[in-house]
């Protein structure tokens, strides 16, 4: 069994992505991991280059800063990575920027690999979600944070990314049949120093936007105020991947929230219920979940 991973990357030193943890936390699953390398301000890649890994191949790609309707130009990037996977993988395992897989889940997404590689019916792979919130001390607990999002999936079958690369999708806008896993994605795209945090917010809307609609949404500020944007959160009781240790250590910021009071909607509330003690997901799902035979 093959596997490749995939990624996509600009300026991840203006933004403080865990791009390097992302793409190690991956390693230990693949046989090789393409990174997309955009067009950067930066020296994003020279720090791509720097990882110590043989299993790394990279290409440099420009980015259509035209594509600025929903997010678009994040799947054009995905689908340039895709594209460079060699042509007899049997598994592609995407990872974003700002995610980073937990090796507590290898084994089941190793015994998943290969128990669904001969199925049909089985386009992907479903991984669970950890969203950070202003540290890593806290975690999203409404619904407005997407619990699940398929990052592994079967080449050679017309798969390419969807809107802003948040998910994927099979020619004819068909939704992936997915195997749902317990793995967990940890994403930290709302855990950055605040100034780095504040050039992202500025920079990332126009990827969605017009500059006239930056100019009056997106606040001028020489920090983010995490505190403005405050949803619903608990506090995270478990273990970051152990690539992170090293980022967390260097943390030289502070945020505390006040989560006595509960923030959610009573429509907010009767998705968690129906989720947690029913097993049933409310809403928008981008994905048709299959079961999971262990053959």
């Amino acid at each position: 069994m093959k596997v490749s991973g995939f990624t996509f990357i600009r300026n991840a030193i203006t933004f403080d992505y865990p791009i390097v943890e992302a793409i190690q936390s991956i390693l230990p699953l693949c046989d090789e991991v393409v990174v997309a390398v955009g067009n950067s301000d930066d020296d994003t890649l020279a720090l791509i280059h720097s990882i110590d890994s043989n299993q790394i191949r990279i290409i440099e790609t420009v980015w259509d800063d035209t594509l600025r309707e929903g997010g678009r130009v994040l799947a054009d990037e995905t689908d340039k990575a895709l594209a460079g996977v060699v042509d007899n993988c049997d598994w592609c395992i995407y990872i974003q920027g700002d995610e980073v897989l937990h090796e507590d889940g290898y084994a089941e997404i190793r015994q998943a690999m290969q128990g669904n590689l001969h199925r049909e019916d089985v386009d992907g792979l479903l991984l669970r979600y950890k969203h950070f919130y202003g540290s890593y001390d806290y975690v999203g607990a409404s619904a407005n944070w997407y619990r699940n999002e398929i990052r592994i999936i079967k080449p050679g079958r017309g798969i390419h990314s969807f809107r802003d690369a948040q998910g994927f999708r099979k020619p004819t806008n068909q939704k992936l049949r997915v195997v749902r896993l317990e793995a967990y994605m940890h994403h930290y795209g709302w855990v950055k120093e605040p100034k780095a945090m504040q050039r992202k917010q500025e920079s990332f809307h126009k990827m969605w936007h017009d500059d006239a609609w930056v100019a009056s949404n997106v606040i001028s500020s020489e920090a983010y105020d995490y505190g403005r944007d405050l949803r619903h959160l608990v506090r995270f009781e478990g273990t970051h991947p152990k690539g992170m240790q090293q980022r967390i250590a260097r943390v030289n910021w502070h945020f505390d929230a006040d989560i006595s009071i509960d923030q959610r909607s009573i429509k907010d509330r009767l998705k968690q219920f129906c989720y947690e003690k029913l097993g049933i997901e409310l809403g928008y799902k981008n994905y048709l979940a299959v079961r999971f035979r262990n053959t």
